[in-house]
């Protein structure tokens, strides 16, 4: 079937290589005082350049209406969420255009401290889902720019917090009524489990899923927990860190395809600070279908296994194969 893009629907066949989990128009200063904003076009269009020019065709945008605009900010109307904006659809329509890529949007809320408890405390379950829902099939408030997948929606720490549950299960209940696919946030802990738990509670197949951030959890016990579920696995901080862990992460990947996961995996950067992009000495949005590529190479995993991570199987997640 076809996907949502920032420029309409695309042919799940011509998606391509594609980034499964990246952030354009982000503003996270709270945390990152010194390089939390990504918000120039110029800039950006040229890094997004670097991803084409190394074979790059789709990107998907996971950034909250949170992080788009750097905390929790009620929208007008107070807890109304059929109003309230989502500040990247713009830029990533704009950055679309200029480079030719197709950008997949997200829609959800992400996890504490960032979410409005008071609009999560006023709002049923049932009036998230729906905001999430219109997004999906009617296009984000005052656009007619849809969403291709629910998410990022995640957890702060080892547990669920309640508001976090809220989102959750509001989540599951969008994708019930839409099909779209959820990809979590699930950082430092092995909480991937609690959300699969979650999700399945209100019904979500996790073969619908995406668990997002495993590289940050070194523990492959876990890694195969969340695939013997059914879920995706989603290794996506892959930035060429330190040459130590990147050799390791190659050597989890390698062992996962070897023992029969590969349709289950999924790979991306998760740029989301100007510290990030090879303008400011970090691997851009390119360095995954460049110079991660070849380390996967040289490490034993063959072209086809690597293309069938980056094309295959984002198609398999976006296009609902």
């Amino acid at each position: 079937m076809s996907v949502e893009t920032v420029l309409g629907p695309v042919s799940g066949g011509d998606l391509g290589l594609t980034l499964m989990h990246e952030h354009l128009g982000v503003n996270i200063v709270a945390e990152y005082r010194n390089d939390g904003l990504l918000n120039d076009a110029d800039l950006l269009a040229a890094e997004l350049q670097r991803f084409v020019e190394v074979g790059g065709q789709t990107l998907v945008d996971v950034t909250p209406h949170e992080l788009a605009v750097g905390g929790h900010v009620a929208p007008p109307g107070g807890s109304d969420l059929s109003t309230r904006p989502v500040a990247n659809v713009e830029l990533a329509r704009e950055l679309s255009r200029r480079t030719g890529l197709n950008i997949v949007l997200g829609t959800a809320h992400y996890r504490d401290p960032y979410l409005d408890h008071r609009t999560l405390a006023e709002s049923s379950v049932d009036e998230v889902a729906a905001y999430l829902v219109r997004n999906l099939t009617e296009g984000f408030p005052g656009t007619d720019v849809r969403a291709g997948i629910i998410g990022e929606v995640g957890s702060d720490r080892w547990f669920i917090s309640p508001a976090e549950e809220r989102s959750f299960r509001a989540a599951a209940r969008a994708h019930l009524q839409t099909g779209a696919p959820i990809t979590t946030h699930a950082a430092r802990w092995p909480v991937g489990m609690a959300q699969l738990a979650l999700l399945r509670e209100e019904g979500v197949d996790p073969g619908s899923v995406v668990i997002g951030h495993a590289d940050t959890v070194p523990d492959t016990s876990y890694h195969r927990q969340v695939l013997g579920s059914g879920a995706f696995l989603q290794f996506d901080m892959i930035r060429g860190v330190t040459p130590w862990h990147m050799d390791r992460l190659v050597g989890w990947i390698v062992a996962l395809v070897r023992d029969g996961y590969r349709d289950q995996l999924l790979l991306s950067q998760d740029v989301c600070l100007t510290s990030h992009l090879s303008a400011f000495g970090g691997g851009g949005y390119g360095y995954l279908p460049g110079p991660f590529r070849e380390q996967c190479r040289e490490g034993g995993l063959s072209a086809a296994d690597f293309d069938a991570i980056m094309v295959d199987n984002p198609r398999r997640v976006l296009a609902r194969e």
